[in-house]
């Protein structure tokens, strides 16, 4: 546990190229901030705010902690599931029993998916010049 002006617990998180950098302060509210700002100002979709919280949904401590989030890089799909990550990894800081049903649900793993890279001779990945007949 990391000491602070108070207390509070830390994970990061990874998806695609976005990095969470994740603060859990046990005894909160669940209130959850992501940039200085709330986390409904932040993501406009209910469905992000959902992956977000499902970490907190699964180990039952929605209403019991305060997540305090920063954010870099990708877009909102990726940052989402990247503050989910670190989400998850400051749960098992919190108690180790969280473990089992973390990784059963597979908040744990860090997605290994990323964008293929561009190919010599194509315009994209896979994406090959138009071909006219002529």
């Amino acid at each position: 546990m990391y000491t602070s002006k108070k207390p509070y617990l830390y994970g990061t998180g990874r998806r695609k190229s976005s990095v969470a950098r994740v603060h859990l302060f046990q005894g909160g509210t669940g209130r959850i901030t992501i940039n200085g700002r709330d986390i409904d100002d932040y993501f406009g979709l209910d469905s992000l705010k959902l992956i977000v919280r499902q970490p907190l949904n699964t180990t039952g401590t929605l209403d019991k902690v305060d997540i305090d989030a920063t954010v870099s890089g990708g877009g909102v799909t990726g940052q989402a599931g990247a503050i989910r990550h670190g989400i998850a990894r400051a749960l098992l800081q919190a108690d180790e029993a969280f473990r089992a049903p973390l990784k059963a649900a597979g908040f744990l793993t860090r997605d290994p998916r990323m964008k293929e890279r561009k190919k010599y001779g194509l315009k994209a990945a896979r994406r090959a010049p138009q071909f006219s007949k002529r």
